[in-house]
C-alpha cells in the first residue's frame, strides 16, 4: 500500500460498528465534496471492523480489554497501509480510542471533541439532551466536553432512555426502520426536560435523522460534524 501513496493525506475509518452507519458515514463525506471528477474526492481507507465487541455490553460488563486490543490492532493496520489520521464512526468506541491515542501513532480525528466544540458555538450556555447507548451515557463522554465547553448536558429519563435503545439495538442495528411515534416521544421528553437541543450521539440515531428528516437546527449529528473535520483535514 505504500507504494500506491500520492502526496494527498490519506482518511482512515474504523466502521462496522455499525454498518449502516458506516455506509452513511461515506455517503456523508461524499455528498459534502464539490468533486467534478473522481480524483477532487478525498482518499479513504475504510475497515469494517463488524466483529468489534459490542462496545456498550464492553464497558457495563467491565470487560474492556478485547476491544481495546481490538481498536489497537485497526488503527495500526491503517496506519501501516499509509493513512495519515483515523476517524471512528461509533460514539461509544471513542472511550477506547481515549485508551490508545498514544499508542495509535497517527492522529484520531475525535468525533465527540469536535462536536462538542460544535455545541458551543450553537448553544453555549443552553441546555442540550444527550441520545446515546447505555454506554456513553455511563461514562459520560459527552456530558464531559460539553461541560468543558459551556454547555449544559442533559441525561434522559429511565422510560426515555430505554425508548432510544430499542431504537438503536432493536431498530436500526436489526436493519428495521425508525419508528416515528417512539422518536416522538423521545423528542417531547427533550422538550419538556427544557432543552435547547439535542446530540444524536450514536451513529445509529444518525440513521434516523435521515429517515425520519429530523431537524438540523434542533439536532445535532456528531457524524455529520465528524465527516466535516474529516475533510478539512484532508484538504489540508
Amino acid at each position: 500500500m505504500e507504494g500506491l501513496k500520492n502526496n494527498k493525506k490519506m482518511l482512515g475509518v474504523i466502521g462496522g460498528m455499525g454498518p449502516l452507519a458506516s455506509k452513511l458515514f461515506y455517503e456523508m463525506i461524499i455528498e459534502k465534496t464539490d468533486a467534478k471528477c473522481d480524483q477532487d474526492n478525498i482518499d479513504m481507507l475504510i475497515l469494517s471492523d463488524a466483529s468489534m465487541p459490542d462496545r456498550t455490553g464492553a464497558i457495563l460488563s467491565g470487560d474492556t480489554e478485547a476491544v481495546r486490543e481490538r481498536m489497537l490492532r485497526d488503527v495500526r493496520i491503517l496506519k501501516g497501509a499509509g493513512c495519515d489520521a483515523a476517524a471512528v464512526t461509533c460514539n461509544t468506541a471513542h472511550y477506547f480510542v481515549d485508551m490508545i491515542e498514544d499508542e495509535a501513532g497517527i492522529p484520531f480525528i475525535h468525533m465527540i471533541r469536535e462536536t462538542a466544540k460544535e455545541l458551543q458555538s450553537r448553544f453555549e450556555g443552553k441546555k442540550i439532551a444527550i441520545l446515546a447507548s447505555d454506554g456513553t451515557i455511563k461514562t459520560k463522554l459527552y456530558q464531559k466536553e460539553l461541560e468543558k465547553y459551556g454547555v449544559e448536558p442533559y441525561a434522559p429519563s429511565e422510560e426515555t432512555q430505554k425508548k432510544v435503545m430499542h431504537t438503536i439495538y432493536g431498530l436500526i442495528k436489526q436493519n428495521k426502520p425508525a419508528d416515528w411515534k417512539i422518536w416522538d416521544s423521545i423528542e417531547i421528553n427533550c422538550l419538556d426536560s427544557g432543552c435547547d437541543g439535542a446530540v444524536l450521539a450514536c451513529t445509529e440515531l444518525s440513521v434516523v435523522r435521515k429517515e425520519l428528516s429530523l431537524s438540523k437546527s434542533f439536532y445535532v449529528d456528531p457524524m455529520d460534524v465528524l465527516a466535516d473535520r474529516c475533510l478539512e483535514f484532508c484538504r489540508g
